[in-house]
């Protein structure tokens, strides 16, 4: 998570302890404030010093970000102010530290202590105290403030990679994304070996979800400066995301032998444990996680994930809510209230749960960019008017024969996983979680495809480049299940460039489905989730492009799965399912719950159960909150 990165809690220890040690072996405040006043002062100087190197040595262990450094600069500015330290020695310290911290001592000291007058500073000497303010305005968290000083500091010195860099780290936690890699890139253009900017610019292209370019961003870095344990930890988010889980185990395990006590790569651990299926074990790291930090969020928050909770776990939520009422970045109370509405959901507390999956959702799409309802609405007009039945029907000898690909869509929480898992248990089959290959080639190729959709050399790239990945993916299968969801607004496309993969669309009662996602912590890109009246607007347009692919689309290309129907006759659908692909009866499928394979999606307890009915009108539980939804009644 992107707040782990943000998580001050160690360097706020470490400010503290260096502050009393410098007061214990400061000479007596009144002879610190004489010395002051006279400039000199030999017992005040060797205090400095010795400060100095603490400074070295109590951080050498520790990793400290942007944000860690300021917070660090901060408590113990602070402290030395409570331990009745003469204000203007604490500026000048608290600015020295934050030059070592930034630095490690590279740049020249004030180690005498000179105070300039307020008015008439040189340049040297107000980037100091601008670095000093941005660094107390960031560890309160007053991040647009910092903006304005870090702002200040680059028209004093533009070729700053150091501002540069923090500049983009505030921008990212501002969620300002776009703005934060420029100033991440131009810090690494300014100094190529900035093992930091390079940190953070994978941090920022993880939150935006290009996890190609945020791997190659964090090998760097971790090439650089390989004690660099953060980058480490965030390598392992983002190689989890791409599906590549014994690599990520790797990253967790080497960040766990330099640092054994890391909560956060204790709750990658469990993570990778829970998308397989071992969740025993995933249990056991979380709960290793909140022993190590009583205030990790994540870690209690996926403890809820795990299995289904009971009266009995009344403790569990008792700790929630005394996290959550602790004044957490709204990141983290969003991940702990999402927790706490599944908690409330499994012990029938219906109207509490709906209350904490909407301080959720009020809190998670904050940061979020507004659904635009119009702009999606026009994306499908331009689906519907391009590919036609007229269009698709026509032959097209460039096209790819292959009947390998086998797509599973529909809107997300719609069952897609569960369908994946039971066609991914049949031995000839290989179910690969969700691909976001047509996604970025429909945007990587869009001027193209306004030009010519149907372009011989576009189509057959596209067929040897997918052919490519699924056998890199899925070795030698008959069958590979590609469920990404969002493939329902590319199947004309896909169609276009595979006429004989098949398509299988699951349907479930929509206020079920999109009360489900309303309940789920999904990406800042599934924006549409995060609000009750963008989830009906979201749902019509999807309805109305789902009702004109089975128009249009050849016979025998399409399969309609009713979520319910094969809730009910499981053994009926498998066995349409799996006449539909071509495939022979395999008893594995009715036991899918026990296919070992990583399911990399929300559903990783729910597919490792045996198939049960009360995800089927549980929206009636909730019907007094479900407002904007009801319409939807019409298009059950």
């Amino acid at each position: 998570m992107l707040f782990d990165y943000l998580d001050t809690r160690e360097a706020t220890a470490v400010g503290t302890a260096l502050a009393d040690e410098f007061v214990a072996q400061t000479p007596s405040r009144s002879g610190a404030r004489s010395a002051r006043r006279e400039g000199g002062g030999d017992g005040l100087h060797r205090s400095v010093q010795r400060f100095l190197r603490q400074v070295d040595q109590a951080t050498q262990h520790h990793r400290l970000n942007f944000f860690k450094r300021a917070k660090l600069a901060n408590t113990f500015k602070w402290r030395l102010l409570e331990k009745g330290v003469d204000p203007r020695i604490v500026d000048d310290l608290t600015r020295e530290l934050l030059v070592r911290l930034t630095t490690g001592g590279a740049h020249p000291t004030t180690a005498e202590l000179k105070v300039a007058p307020a008015q008439g500073r040189s340049p040297a000497r107000n980037a100091r105290s601008l670095r000093a303010r941005s660094a107390e305005l960031l560890a309160a968290g007053a991040y647009s403030e910092a903006l304005d000083c870090l702002e200040e500091l680059l028209s004093i010195d533009a070729r700053d990679a150091a501002v540069r860099n923090g500049l983009g780290a505030a921008l990212l936690a501002l969620n300002r994304y776009q703005d934060a890699e420029e100033q991440f890139r131009h810090a690494i253009g300014l100094r190529s070996g900035f093992a930091e900017a390079h940190f953070n610019l994978g941090c920022v292209l993880h939150a935006s979800g290009r996890h190609h370019e945020a791997e190659t961003s964090l090998q760097r870095a971790l090439k650089l400066k390989p004690s660099l344990i953060e980058a480490r930890i965030k390598l392992g988010m983002v190689l989890t995301a791409l599906g590549r889980v014994s690599k990520a185990r790797d990253c967790y395990e080497k960040a766990l032998r330099a640092a054994p006590r890391s909560a956060h790569a204790w709750v990658g651990l469990g993570q990778l444990h829970a998308i397989e299926g071992q969740l025993a074990e995933a249990e056991a790291a979380y709960r290793r996680a909140a022993e190590l930090d009583s205030r990790a969020c994540a870690a209690w928050a996926a403890l809820a994930g795990v299995r289904k909770m009971t009266p009995a776990d009344a403790p569990w939520l008792e700790r929630a809510e005394a996290l959550a009422a602790s004044a957490l970045p709204a990141a983290e109370e969003a991940t702990l209230r999402f927790a706490m509405g599944k908690f409330c959901d499994d012990v029938g507390d219906y109207a509490r749960a709906f209350r904490n999956y909407q301080r959720a959702n009020e809190l998670h799409k904050g940061p979020a960019a507004p659904f635009a309802r119009d702009a999606h609405a026009r994306s499908v007009d331009g689906m519907i008017r391009v590919y036609t039945r007229e269009a698709l029907a026509k032959p097209r000898g460039e096209a790819s024969d292959s009947q390998r690909p086998v797509f599973v869509v529909g809107m997300p929480r719609s069952g897609t996983t569960l369908v994946a898992q039971i066609i991914g248990s049949h031995r000839s089959a290989k179910a690969v979680g969700e691909l976001a290959f047509w996604a970025q080639a429909v945007h990587k190729h869009r001027d193209s495809l306004a030009r010519d959709p149907f372009a011989a050399p576009l189509l057959q790239k596209l067929a040897a480049e997918y052919l490519r990945l699924l056998t890199r993916i899925s070795g030698d299968a008959l069958r590979v299940v590609d469920k990404a969801t969002v493939n329902f607004a590319y199947l004309g496309l896909i169609h276009s460039v595979f006429p004989r993969a098949r398509v299988i669309s699951l349907r479930r009662d929509p206020i079920d489905n999109c009360l489900s996602c309303y309940f789920q912590q999904f990406s800042a890109a599934m924006n549409f989730t995060m609000d009750l009246t963008d989830l009906a607007d979201y749902y019509r347009e999807y309805h109305r492009l789902m009702g004109h692919w089975h128009t249009v689309l050849p016979p025998g290309t399409l399969l309609e799965v009713p979520y319910a129907g094969l809730i009910d006759d499981q053994e009926h659908w498998t066995r349409r399912i799996l006449d539909f692909l071509g495939l022979p009866w395999d008893d594995r499928c009715l036991d899918f719950h026990q296919t070992e394979r990583s399911v990399l999606t929300a559903s990783v307890w729910q597919v490792r159960q045996k198939i049960y009915r009360t995800s089927v009108d549980r929206w009636r539980n909730y019907e007094k909150f479900i407002g904007p939804l009801r319409a939807l009644r019409t298009l059950a």
